[in-house]
Order: C-alpha cells, then structure tokens, then sequence
C-alpha cells in the first residue's frame, strides 16, 4: 500500500508503483471516508481520475462520503455534485424541528435527492454502491447496496445531534461514520485494486490549538475515528489524505470550494506519478 499524505510525494513510495502501468485495465474500488465538508475533496478526486482515464467500478462510502459515492455511481458529472452541495443550504429554518431527536428534520431532504435520484433505487445505479449507516437502537453497522436509496443516503449522513436519524424499517439511523467512517468491507476482495480517499486525517497539533473543552472534545472524537479505522486505511492499494483540509470545518458550506480545489489539485499530481 502506498500513502500520500503530504504536499511533498516521497520517491520511496513511487518507487513501489513499478506495476501500477495497467492501472487502467484493472476492475476498481473506490472507497470514500466521511468527513462534512472536507468530503468535497472526494469530488476532486473523482475529477482527476476522470481525467486520467481512471473508473471505478465499485464505491463504498460513509456520511458524507456516502452522498458523494451515489452522484459519482449515478453518473452525475463534478458540476452536478458541487451544485448540490453549493445550493442545498445545510439549515433551513423550516427544516427545524421540535418533534424528533435533532435540530434538523433529516427527511425534509428527501424532495431535494429525489431530483438528482428519481428512481430512488441502488439498481437504478450505473455503478455498485454500498453504503453505512449507524443502527442507533442495536448499536450496530448496516450496509446497504439494494432497494430504497435515498432514505439510506440521508441516514448515512445524519450527523448527530444536528441531523434528526432517520426510520427505516422501523428502526433508526444515523451517520455511518459512528461506527465506520471508512467502509472498505464491501470493496475488499471484489476488485483488483482499492483507492482510499479519507478526508478525516489526524495529524499533530500545537498545545495552542486546544484551548477549550469544545476543542478537546472534537480532538478525541477524530483520533477515535482515526484509530478504529486505521487499519483499514493501510490496507487500500491508494490511500490519499489531505493534510490541507483541517483548517476546513466539517460544516463550513464556505469551504466548499477550496475542499474541491485541494482534492483534485492533490489526486491530479499523485495519480501523474503513479501513471508515469
């Protein structure tokens, strides 16, 4: 497995891509962490791979990387799926509620995904999707690649407490990356070859940066989800992390743009090298 993680792409691992000539050829895994708005990286990602003639044939994702996977299996070009996020506002004051666990009704979304799915099904779908979401009553992992897609987008990325979870099957959901943020488990063993997108790297910090209980509070709850997922992470054939995406916030749609522009600015130069 080779890692990028850096500005800089170190020779040593380049030196490993001796094989990688046919990476075109090869049946192909993209797996998509969840991160907010750092998961607009994704979509520069796909970008690139678009670029270098690079499709995948199979995509697992979580939150945010769940939402991304379905536009990019549907066949929705990179002006659909920054569209979408650019212009669904992520509040909405009458998609507040009182009446379920969250200060936004996930299910409001439902009309806004309908138009960029109007046959609501994973069959529809151009490409295999798996996705995960979080059963909140059984405190257990669900994928799912069949039926109804929608409802399983929206749960997979009800992040808790802003997003209400959501019914399915009389029980309730929410965000997959609870208990997986990085969903590799479907794609492992159904390819030749898995390229890692995780928007959700840990990296050091100076003492300054945790000033308050808020802060300390979000430094535990990434090294948590960094920890439980590492292993995993090593395991992709590609794995790409994006260093400059930490001084975005998970829900800052002002981001948007500048999360894009450094995933595929960042995909475009590894994927030159691993193709050269």
């Amino acid at each position: 497995m080779s890692t990028f993680d850096s500005d800089n792409l170190p020779s040593k691992a380049l030196s490993n891509f001796n094989t990688m000539n046919d990476l075109k050829s090869k049946s192909i895994g993209l797996v998509l962490s969840g991160g907010g708005v750092r998961g607009m990286a994704h979509i520069g990602l796909i970008q690139a791979m678009k670029e270098h003639g690079i499709s995948a044939k199979m995509v697992s994702g979580s939150s945010i990387g769940a939402l991304v996977g379905a536009l990019y299996a549907n066949g929705n070009s990179v002006q659909d799926m920054l569209s979408l996020f650019k212009e669904t506002p992520l509040f909405r004051y009458n998609f507040l509620t009182i009446l379920k666990p969250g200060f936004i009704d996930t299910d409001r979304y439902f009309k806004v995904f309908k138009e960029y799915f109007p046959e609501n099904a994973f069959d529809a779908l151009e490409r295999k999707l798996y996705v995960v979401a979080t059963n909140l009553q059984k405190g257990e992992q669900r994928y799912f690649s069949e039926g109804e897609l929608i409802r399983p987008l929206l749960a997979s990325a009800a992040l808790p407490p802003v997003f209400s979870p959501v019914e399915l099957e009389g029980e309730l959901f929410a965000d997959g990356g609870i208990m997986n943020n990085f969903p590799l488990e479907p794609v492992m063993g159904n390819v030749d070859y898995i390229i890692g997108s995780n928007v959700s790297k840990v990296s050091e910090l100076y003492k300054n940066a945790l000033k308050n209980s808020w802060q300390i509070t979000g430094r535990v709850t990434s090294l948590m989800i960094y920890a439980v997922n590492r292993q995993k992470l090593e395991s992709c054939d590609l794995l790409l992390e994006f260093q400059a995406l930490e001084k975005i916030g998970v829900l800052d749609r002002k981001g948007i743009e500048k999360a894009y522009l450094v995933g595929y600015e960042y995909a475009s130069r590894v994927l030159d090298d691993v193709l050269e």
